[in-house]
C-alpha cells in the first residue's frame, strides 16, 4: 500500500467507542489525522476521558446505516476501524462501507479466520484481527521471563527478540563494542547502562561503546531453535506414605480431626456443581426417611425384626408401594397415617431416583473422553494459567510449543479433546489456587474476562509466593494504572491498548504481522509493498532505518529469491520490493508523514595512504552516503575535505570504519 505524506484531508472513521475504539482514536489522533467516530448511543464516561476533545465528529446511530456513513465523510475515507463488540454489525457494516467507497481500507474486528479469508477475497483491502488474540504472544513471553520477549516467525524462518544482562563472565563483557554484536543473523535494538534508564525509541546507542558489566542489550535474531525446555528441580526424596500417614494422625487431636473434616465438607460443597449439592441434600433427606420409615415398622409391628423392617421402608423407598398395597384387600392392617407416610416415602423416593440418575449423568458426560488422562500437575518452575478462554487457551498452546510446563484452571470443564497435554483444575478458581504448587511455581497469569477477578486472583497469589512473576490482564485504562501503581513488580498489560496500535497501523495500508512489548513500549513487525510514490521509494536501508527509527529485518526484491533476513544497509529499495522492519508507532508515523530525523553528521576525510586507497575509499563513501561515485572520486583527489552529505550517527561512523578499513583516515564532525 502506498505510505505518501499524510494529507489534511485524510480521514478515518472508527465505529465503536467501546475500550478497543477509544484506544483506536487516540493513536490514530498522534499521526494527526482527520478522525470521526459513529458510537450506537450517548455515553456520559469515557474511559479515556479527553476522548471528546480527540474526535473531530462524533455521529450517534447505526453504522450499518448508509446515511450515518455518508455523514461521517465515508466518500473521503481512506480507511474505516469497525471494532464494536459485535462481529455481525462490524461485517454488516463492512459491506455497507464497500458499497459506498470501492476504495476504503476495512479493518473489522473478527475472530471468524475462514470467514474472515472469504471476505478479504470478495472486499478487497480488507484486514481482520481479534483484539484480544493479538497481544497473546506477550503474556506468554511475560511469564516465562528469562532472555527472550519475543518470537514470531516470517517466511518459515523464526526470529526470536532477547534482552540478555551482561555479566562479568559473558563473552561480549569489555571484549566487544555494540556494532560488533551487529552479524547477519543478529540486530541490536537496544543498550542499557547498568545505571541508566531503558530509552524511548530505537537507535539510542552509540556504536562505538564498549560492552561492560551491568550492561541490558536486546537484540532480534534469525534463529531455528524455539526456548529450549526448562529443567525442573527433581523433588526431595519423600518418606514412605504409611510413615507420614502415622506422623499425621500422630499430632492430629480429636478437636482438630473434626475442624478438618468441617473444612473438607465445605470444601467439597462449594467446589460441586448445582446438580452435585441437589444429590447431597437428597440423599441425606433419604437415609433420615429410610431411618425413619424402619424405625415407625417396627414400632407398629413388634413381630418383626430390624432387618424387615428396614427392608420395608427401602422397597417403599425405591418405587415398591404396589408391591405392598396393590391388592385390592390388604392382607394385614395398618393404619392411616402410616399409609399416607408410605406413599409419600414412595413419592420421595421417585423423585430422588431421577436425582440420583441425573448425577450420574454429569459425571458420566463430564467423563466421556477421560480414558485419555491429564498429565500430573508440575512440581515446581511452572506456570500457573488462570481462565481458559480463548485468550488463555491460545496461551497455554503458545507455552506448551516452548516446552515450558504449566497448570491451567478453569471454572468449567473443557473438552478432553483441547489441550489434553496440560493439567487442570476445574472449580472454583479461589479454591483451586491450594492444588497448583502455587508455593514453587515460576510465574501466575491471571487472564479471565474479569479484570477484577484477574487482580483479586493475582494478589492471592503473590501473598503465597511473593517471587513469581504476575501477569495481568486488564481492559480499562484507568483501572491498568492503578492495578500498576498498586503492583509495580507485576506486568500489567491491557489487551486493547496492545491491540489499538496494530488496528491503527493497519488502517495506514501496513500489514501487521506481529506484536510484543520491549522496554515498556509496543513493537509492531510491520510489512511494507514499495509503490512508486512511497516515501521509502530509492532510499538507501540505511537512510530508512536511521531516518524513521526502524529496524529493518527482511528484504526481497520483487520476483526474486533468496529472501534476504537482516539485509544490508547498502540496499536501495526499489518499487515492488518487500520490505519488513520492528518499528515502533513513532516509526510507523515517520514513514507515514515522510519525516525523518535530522542528518546532524558528517565525516572529514584526512588522507588516504595510497592511491588504491583512494579508490577503496570513493567506492565506500559511494555505497555508504549515497553520493555519486563522480562526487566520492572528487572528494579524494583532494583530500583534507568534508563530505558534504549530512549523515546520521550510526552510518557516519560506519564510514569511518569502512575508511578506516582501506587505509583511509577520517573522523566524525557535528553540523
Amino acid at each position: 500500500m502506498s505510505h505518501h505524506e499524510v494529507q489534511d484531508t485524510t480521514c478515518f472513521i472508527v465505529c465503536g467507542l467501546g475500550s478497543l475504539g477509544q484506544y483506536c482514536v487516540s493513536v490514530l489522533k498522534e499521526f494527526g489525522v482527520t478522525v470521526n467516530a459513529i458510537e450506537a448511543e450517548e455515553r456520559s464516561h469515557w474511559e479515556i476521558p479527553d476522548l471528546p476533545d480527540l474526535l473531530d465528529d462524533l455521529l450517534i446511530g447505526d453504522c450499518r446505516q448508509p446515511k450515518i456513513l455518508v455523514q461521517a465523510m465515508i466518500h473521503q475515507c481512506r480507511a474505516i476501524l469497525l471494532v464494536t463488540s459485535n462481529e455481525r454489525i462490524n461485517i454488516e457494516a463492512a459491506f455497507a462501507a464497500r458499497s459506498l467507497n470501492p476504495h476504503v481500507r476495512l479493518i473489522v474486528r473478527s475472530a471468524q479466520d475462514t470467514l474472515n479469508e472469504v471476505l478479504s477475497e470478495h472486499l478487497g483491502n480488507f484486514v481482520a484481527f481479534e483484539a484480544t488474540q493479538l497481544p497473546v504472544p506477550s503474556f506468554a513471553l511475560a511469564a516465562l521471563g528469562g532472555e527472550t520477549r519475543a518470537f514470531f516467525t516470517l517466511k518459515k524462518q523464526l526470529l526470536r527478540v532477547a534482552r540478555v544482562q551482561i555479566d562479568a563472565e559473558h563473552p561480549w563483557s569489555h571484549r566487544r563494542q555494540l556494532h560488533e554484536l551487529n552479524s547477519p543473523n543478529r540486530r541490536i535494538l537496544s543498550h542499557v547502562r547498568a545505571t541508566g534508564h531503558a530509552p524511548i525509541g530505537l537507535y539510542r546507542w552509540n556504536p562505538d561503546t564498549l560492552v561492560q558489566p551491568g550492561d541490558v542489550i536486546s537484540y532480534v535474531e534469525a534463529t531455528e531453535r524455539l526456548i529450549t525446555r526448562i529443567n525442573t528441580p527433581i523433588p526431595p526424596v519423600r518418606p514412605a506414605k504409611r510413615t507420614i500417614v502415622k506422623q499425621i494422625l500422630a499430632t492430629i487431636t480429636q478437636e482438630q480431626a473434626w475442624q478438618i473434616l468441617q473444612h473438607k465438607l465445605q470444601q467439597i460443597w462449594q467446589e460441586g456443581s448445582q446438580t452435585q449439592r441437589v444429590a447431597i441434600v437428597s440423599s441425606f433427606v433419604m437415609l433420615s426417611l429410610f431411618l425413619i420409615g424402619g424405625t415407625l415398622f417396627k414400632l407398629q409391628y413388634p413381630t418383626l425384626n430390624w432387618q424387615d423392617a428396614l427392608n420395608v421402608a427401602l422397597v417403599l423407598l425405591i418405587g415398591g408401594y404396589d408391591n405392598l398395597f396393590g391388592q385390592l384387600q390388604l392382607t394385614f392392617r395398618i393404619p392411616w397415617w402410616l399409609h399416607l407416610f408410605s406413599l409419600g416415602l414412595t413419592i420421595t423416593g421417585t423423585v430422588f431416583i431421577g436425582i440420583l440418575y441425573a448425577a450420574l449423568t454429569e459425571r458420566v458426560v463430564a467423563a466421556r473422553f477421560q480414558f485419555i488422562r491429564r498429565p500430573p500437575i508440575p512440581k515446581a518452575n511452572h506456570v500457573v494459567l488462570l481462565g481458559l478462554g480463548r485468550v488463555g487457551q491460545r496461551i497455554a498452546t503458545l507455552l506448551q510449543d516452548l516446552n515450558q510446563p504449566l497448570v491451567g484452571i478453569h471454572a468449567t470443564a473443557l473438552d478432553p479433546g483441547i489441550l489434553p497435554r496440560m493439567p487442570l483444575i476445574v472449580g472454583n478458581i479461589r479454591n483451586a489456587l491450594t492444588k497448583v504448587n502455587l508455593a514453587t511455581a515460576k510465574s501466575i497469569i491471571a487472564v479471565t474476562e474479569d479484570e477484577v477477578a484477574n487482580l483479586e486472583l493475582a494478589l492471592r497469589a503473590y501473598a503465597a509466593n511473593p517471587d513469581a512473576t504476575l501477569v495481568i490482564r486488564t481492559f480499562e485504562p484507568r483501572f491498568s494504572e492503578n492495578v500498576a501503581k498498586l503492583l509495580p513488580h507485576a506486568r500489567v498489560l491491557g489487551a486493547y491498548a496492545l491491540a489499538a496500535e496494530a488496528y491503527a497501523a493497519a488502517a495506514f495500508g501496513e500489514n501487521v504481522l506481529s506484536l510484543f512489548r520491549l522496554n515498556n513500549q509496543t513493537m509492531l513487525v510491520t510489512e511494507y509493498q514499495i509503490e512508486a510514490d512511497d516515501t521509502l521509494n530509492g532510499q538507501l536501508l540505511s537512510e530508512t532505518a536511521y531516518g524513521y527509527g526502524v529496524v529493518p529485518i527482511l528484504h526481497q526484491r520483487i520476483g526474486q529469491d533468496p529472501i534476504k533476513f537482516m539485509p544490508s544497509e547498502d540496499v536501495r529499495l526499489q518499487v515492488g520490493d518487500r520490505l519488513t522492519v520492528l518499528a515502533t508507532i513513532e516509526g510507523l508515523q515517520r514513514i507515514e508523514r515522510g519525516t525523518t530525523n535530522a542528518r546532524i553528521w558528517q565525516v572529514q576525510i584526512e588522507k588516504a595512504l595510497t592511491s588504491e586507497s583512494a579508490f577503496e575509499g570513493a567506492m565506500a563513501i559511494a555505497r555508504i552516503s549515497g553520493c555519486e561515485i563522480g562526487l566520492a572520486r572528487t572528494l579524494m583527489n583532494h583530500l583534507p575535505r568534508i563530505i558534504p552529505i549530512g549523515l546520521y550517527l550510526h552510518q557516519a561512523h560506519r564510514l569511518v570504519r569502512e575508511l578506516g578499513k582501506v587505509q583511509v583516515s577520517a573522523r566524525l564532525v557535528r553540523r
